[in-house]
């Protein structure tokens, strides 16, 4: 399990003690990294190690000022409206008596195609709008939704008393970006890069935050607890599936009118940036973010411009992602299973995915593979030569039932979004060959036992249900000063009703899958 175990007794050993038992259960934020930064040299060198523990608190929210000139958030707006339509043009019916009234107009305005970024911004490489195409989900809702990032502008980060400047900003996201834009909430979810502009501002060469180059700011868009994204990262990396670590920032915005809140976010530690350098052997290998219908792992599907390369994007070789996919489809799978199962293990982390798999399951989640087929990331450790399963977006888990609440256009109750989609089945039932990394897997004995372990060692683990309540209301408690001060102008919820009655929801939420798991059990 690469370097998880050993990082996770670190952790344990070296976490003070707190009154609140399932936060510091959560903390384990890589702890043998964590260096105090005592000056300016140490929070923005590139040889200091990444901080977590200022970075990433646990136990409390931080605070980070922006300010981006009027000009870099012109060129941003255009931008967006280039992309898709004057703000604030989308329908909020879900809108009712005690909503937080968003600006909203009635109609909307469909995606626009493809278009350039406006003059002066930083170039980045986008998928149109357009290409989400439906003829690209073999079995299921698999197309590529990549709507296309904004390019970056420069900005200037304050932070803990201290300065980061020509940092770069860009709003980030798929479905979601789309949505909060035509929904007309400043609140946006975006990416830092603080040494983006180093080749027009020298003096900010290899420029970090406390050791990290890259942070993303999420949201939280259609989660009305604002809980989903930070407690699923901590259940997985407590049950032993590498994920990024999360943390709770307020956020105000200065675009020449003074700073403004922008609202609670959720910052998530970027996969290509510090999660490869501290959870694994080398940090050297290719790390990929699939999505699209290749991503599925179909065989015959596999194309490069499914698995886009986050690192050494000038070695145009994928043999690695090709090896897993002719493992996995091989036909070793019905005449030989054991040769079948050497000859992928040899190439997959298989043992971390099962894990994963069980995880996932358990605490259910509307759009990753199974049912949609992107929001994870890849990484091939140069040290073994494995592929390893690494989850990402987790703003749509930890939810079963639909219903309103949230500014995401009617998603479940609570957030979880999965409107028209279902989730998957513990027995994996329901599952088509269109998903081969679960169905070959599942209709292994071998493997499929490992599955049951694995859930097993969830409910009594991680997803235990009063230990999960506990954690629900102490990170409730600690955000809600935050959610409530968000205005009508900068939010993800259309009333501070649907924030207050999500807590409930999620505990219940966790009972219900945790009887479930053990249903399942007992019928095998």
């Amino acid at each position: 399990m690469k370097k998880f175990y050993p990082l996770l007794l670190i952790t344990l050993l070296t976490m003070p003690l707190s009154g609140c038992t399932s936060l510091t259960a959560n903390q384990s934020a890589d702890a043998h990294t964590v260096q105090a930064a005592s000056s300016d040299e140490d929070s923005h060198s590139k040889d200091t190690e990444p901080d977590y523990a200022a970075v990433f608190p646990q136990d409390s929210v931080n605070r980070i000022d922006i300010t981006l000139s009027g000009e870099s958030w012109s060129a941003l707006q255009t931008e967006m409206e280039d992309l898709f339509g004057q703000q604030g043009t989308g329908d909020r019916s879900a809108d009712n008596a005690g909503a937080m009234p968003g600006r909203q107009a009635p109609g909307g305005q469909p995606p626009a195609g493809d278009r350039q970024p406006p003059e002066g911004l930083q170039p980045e490489d986008q998928q149109a709008p357009g290409d989400f195409q439906p003829g690209d989900r073999p079995g299921g809702n698999m197309g590529r939704m990549n709507f296309g990032d904004t390019s970056y502008v420069s900005s200037t980060v304050t932070f803990n008393g201290e300065t980061w400047n020509s940092v770069g900003f860009r709003y980030s996201g798929n479905s979601t970006l789309q949505t909060s834009w035509r929904n007309g909430t400043q609140k946006i979810s975006f990416r830092l890069d603080f040494d983006e502009f180093e080749d027009q501002d020298p003096s900010t060469e290899d420029q970090r935050f406390y050791g990290f180059k890259q942070l993303s700011f999420k949201s939280n868009a259609m989660d009305s607890s604002y809980l989903r994204e930070k407690v699923t990262g901590d259940i997985f990396r407590e049950s032993g599936v590498i994920a990024p670590q999360t943390a709770f920032y307020e956020v105000y915005v200065d675009y020449g009118e003074g700073p403004q809140y922008f609202g609670l976010y959720t910052v998530v530690e970027i996969v290509d940036d510090t999660l490869i350098e501290t959870q694994f052997s080398d940090d050297g290998g290719n790390v990929y973010k699939p999505e699209g219908s290749g991503a599925a792992f179909v065989d015959g599907t596999f194309n490069e411009d499914t698995f886009e390369k986050q690192t050494n994007q000038k070695e145009a070789d994928w043999s690695d992602i090709e090896a897993v996919f002719a493992a996995l489809n091989s036909d070793l799978r019905t005449s030989d299973p054991a040769a079948w199962r050497a000859g992928l293990e040899s190439v997959f982390d298989v043992d971390t995915f099962i894990r994963w798999l069980a995880v996932n399951t358990t605490l259910q989640n509307w759009d990753t593979y199974g049912v949609m087929a992107h929001n994870y990331y890849l990484y091939t450790d140069p040290s073994d030569g494995l592929v390893t399963w690494i989850p990402w977006d987790n703003n749509m888990a930890l939810s079963a039932s639909m219903g309103p609440g949230d500014r995401g256009g009617g998603g479940d109750r609570g957030g979880g979004g999965g409107r028209g989609r279902n989730v998957l089945d513990l027995d994996m039932s329901s599952v088509s060959d269109q998903w081969p990394l679960i169905r070959y897997l599942m209709d292994d004995p071998a493997y499929q036992a490992k599955y049951d372990q694995y859930l097993k060692e969830t409910i009594e683990g991680a997803f235990q249900p009063e230990k999960l309540a506990a954690t629900y209301r102490e990170y409730n408690d600690l955000i809600a000063p935050y959610v409530e001060k968000e205005t009508k102008e900068a939010t993800q919820l259309n009333s501070i009703e649907s924030f207050n009655q999500s807590l409930d929801e999620l505990i219940q939420h966790a009972q219900s899958r945790y009887d479930a798991v053990r249903a399942y059990l007992a019928g095998r």
